[in-house]
């Protein structure tokens, strides 16, 4: 019982700690932005990338 005891205390405790810290850091939103954009960016360079890739093989003479 004594452990039951325990864990309630220190969960109530932890959820007042957490209702008073005001400063959360930012929205997440910007974090989702910057994700997408570096995201678009990856598939172009892996466009570009592949793009290339193909054209050099197709290049190349086959005996």
């Amino acid at each position: 019982m004594h452990l039951v005891t325990f864990l309630y205390a220190a969960t109530v405790a932890r959820l007042a700690e957490l209702r008073r810290e005001a400063e959360r850091g930012d929205s997440p939103v910007p974090t989702a932005v910057i994700i997408a954009g570096l995201v678009v960016a990856g598939v172009a360079v892996t466009g570009i990338v592949l793009t290339k890739a193909t054209d050099w093989m197709n290049s190349i003479d086959n005996p």
